[in-house]
């Protein structure tokens, strides 16, 4: 049996609530208890944490909305929460349990204004996916036009700040947090916007047509396009197109050749929306994208898109070209310029930068020889060194302009990896930096 959706502020509030109190009180019993054992007793904290968070995952998924769209970002934040929070939250980022079809059916028909059987030929009773904030429903227009219909929860968008301040909270008073306030305030604030316009459907809408146009002279990218008529601010409906799960992109219907194809492809629409277009797709997770044996991509879901000030591309770029380089003055310097480095304090050792570079630059060493993204563990050489980031906690700091670019690249990077290709990207990374450094000389 289905539960009843909590779609009031005041329901939201008080289940939020009461989750709170609940991880504050299993947190300070953890502290109490703390003083009674051995310092290092990390499994007994490790369980304590799991159950925490098993708690605020399943409260999350129920309520969906902007706290569940937090813990999906939070699941791929590994500096942000701790590695068990992180692991509890992947089952959102997964599936999201659905919600009861006559809830569906009468949010469509209370923004469309007309009956569901007038709106559509047939309108699918099962989800065709369901994510945080709504959940898209396969149907027909009467004129024959296979379409989906994303439909958004009701009461998600009037209860996105209260969701957000209680989440808040209830991550602070379980000492699940990990980042100076200064830090969280800003990551705060830069998912609330976002978040704000991804509950705008017809935002969404206009994302939609400026993709389409960026990617016009690109026939393997593939952007569904809406249907107006039946799109409003929180019902969304547009053509049906289909591909391939990163799950069945699998030998049986794509050699390598092709996978490598789409892995260059892939790399393409990164760099252009970053360097050409200065405007990234901002959720780039697997459900996101599908694929076709012809090496097509389609693109999904544009709720969430960072225009990126010029400023920032220059900086990044000139950060880029500086790690490449091995010039860690100059890096130092760029960091300054992206806001991801407190000017105040002195310059980094550039044994650190070194370090870093060494890990991240890997897939661009060769000019030749293709990496094997199958067999990549640059986040797990990555999470090793995590440890080092308090040695220079002062001086480094979230850069919120790029966070979305940060997020872009870590969820090509996993789309890579799975998908198994295996390039070499580093002419192309040169040849979108040169571009970059024109266009800035240009302007």
């Amino acid at each position: 049996m289905t539960k009843k959706p909590v779609t009031s502020r005041r329901g939201r509030f008080f289940k939020l609530a009461g989750m709170t109190a609940s991880v504050a009180g299993q947190y300070a019993g953890q502290r109490a208890r703390r003083l009674f054992r051995s310092e290092n007793d990390e499994g007994a904290q490790s369980e304590s944490y799991t159950r925490m968070a098993d708690q605020i995952a399943d409260t999350l998924g129920e309520l969906k909305g902007a706290v569940m769209k937090v813990g999906q970002i939070a699941s791929q934040t590994q500096d942000f929460l701790p590695k068990e929070f992180s692991d509890a939250l992947e089952k959102l980022q997964k599936e999201a349990p659905p919600m009861p079809f006559e809830v569906i059916v009468g949010q469509i028909e209370s923004e469309l204004g007309k009956p569901v059987s007038e709106l559509f030929e047939y309108l699918q009773e099962k989800p065709y996916a369901a994510a945080s904030i709504g959940q898209v429903h396969r149907a027909r227009l009467h004129d024959g036009t296979d379409v989906i219909v994303k439909i958004q929860y009701p009461g998600v968008d009037e209860s996105c700040d209260s969701d957000l301040k209680q989440l808040r909270m209830a991550l602070r008073l379980g000492g699940l947090l990990k980042m100076p306030k200064e830090s969280v305030d800003r990551l705060f604030a830069e998912i609330r916007e976002r978040l704000k316009e991804e509950l705008d459907y017809e935002n969404e809408a206009r994302n939609i047509e400026l993709f389409r146009e960026f990617h016009k002279d690109q026939p393997w990218v593939l952007i569904p396009e809406v249907t107006q008529s039946h799109s409003t601010r929180r019902v969304l409906t547009m053509e049906l197109v289909e591909g391939d799960h990163v799950s069945k992109v699998t030998k049986e219907h794509y050699d390598q050749d092709t996978i490598n194809l789409i892995g260059h492809r892939i790399f393409t629409l990164m760099a252009d929306q970053l360097f050409r277009f200065q405007c990234i797709h901002g959720d780039p997770h697997a459900g996101n994208f599908a694929y076709r044996p012809d090496g097509s991509i389609i693109m999904y879901d544009f709720g969430c898109v960072k225009k990126l000030k010029p400023e920032i591309i220059d900086a990044y770029r000139n950060a880029l070209v500086s790690a490449l380089d091995e010039d860690y003055e100059a890096l130092d310097r760029h960091l300054i310029d992206l806001g991801a480095r407190v000017g105040s304090q002195p310059a980094v050792d550039e044994a650190y930068y070194a370090m870093w570079r060494d890990i991240l630059v890997v897939p661009f060493e060769q000019r030749d020889v293709p990496y094997d993204f199958a067999e990549a563990d640059i986040h797990k050489r990555v999470a090793e060194k995590t440890s080092t980031v308090f040695k220079y906690l002062d001086y480094f700091k979230p850069p919120v302009e790029s966070i979305f670019i940060d997020r872009m690249i870590a969820g090509h990077y996993w789309m890579l990896k799975r998908l198994g290709v295996q390039a070499a990207f580093r002419e192309e990374l040169e040849r979108y930096l040169k571009i970059s450094e024109h266009a800035g000389a240009e302007s």
